[in-house]
């Protein structure tokens, strides 16, 4: 099974610096860049619409700081702070960035720094596998490590996956599971023309939407609340009133 790459996404309002990070990118294979974005209000909207698995993220910022916006997302895909000033290494720890990188970057840190997020990765990779739509198997499925042991989840019995911090809820037509998992992990290789982030910490399935309004989302019974930065995003795609 061939690796996915690395989606990144660069927030930062200096275009200099921006182009120094996307430069770096561009050496490295396994990483694939996104989007740049100059302020946080742009990275919201890109969040919102496209899969991303790690941000490097300024944090002096006009209007909204790289540190508020990290606290913003809920769950957040991983992290690497670009700035030029040590004083927020605390709040960085805090908020569980994965690393702390000061300008100006050399190739050689940034390349130590991103080794963090390959090993990271790995270690994700372990305990799920992508999903299979092949020849043998006539429904595309994925397996998540359950106590242990891997279980098959057919894509077309999911209703809805909720985030639960460092674990994820998978509700089936069936049943109910919890694995270790961000739910960024389980987003970045679900089909987007079947799932849909409605709130910071709900997926939904659209095949198996019932009714749903501006602020709720019902799928078999399941109330889903439609999160305030994603109503935008739901309307275009659902296209409701």
């Amino acid at each position: 099974m061939t690796p996915q790459k690395i989606r990144c996404l660069i927030v930062d309002d200096e275009p200099l610096a921006r182009d120094v990070i996307e430069n770096f990118v561009a050496r490295i294979d396994d990483l694939e860049l996104v989007a740049k974005c100059s302020s946080a209000h742009e990275a919201f909207n890109v969040l919102h619409k496209t899969n991303v698995d790690l941000i490097f993220l300024d944090i002096q910022m006009p209007e909204i700081t790289g540190i508020e916006f990290l606290k913003d997302l809920s769950p957040a895909p991983t992290v690497i702070f670009t700035t030029a000033y040590k004083d927020h290494a605390l709040d960085a720890y805090n908020l569980d960035a994965i690393d702390y990188l000061l300008k100006p970057i050399e190739f050689s840190r940034f390349l130590k720094s991103v080794n963090k997020v390959f090993r990271q990765s790995k270690q994700n990779n372990d305990t799920i596998v992508e999903v299979n739509n092949n020849n043998t198997e006539s429904k595309p499925y994925i397996y998540l490590k359950v106590v242990k042991k891997m279980q098959k989840i057919y894509i077309d019995d999911i209703l809805y996956i909720e985030s639960l911090k460092s674990y994820i809820k998978v509700k089936t037509t069936t049943k109910e599971i919890i694995a270790h998992r961000p739910i960024s992990s389980i987003i970045s290789i679900l089909p987007t023309d079947k799932f849909l982030r409605v709130h910071r910490s709900f997926l939904i399935a659209m095949d198996h939407i019932d009714t749903f309004s501006p602020t709720e989302i019902e799928l078999q019974g399941n109330k889903i609340p439609v999160g305030r930065k994603y109503k935008e995003t739901v309307k275009e795609v659902l296209g409701y009133f």
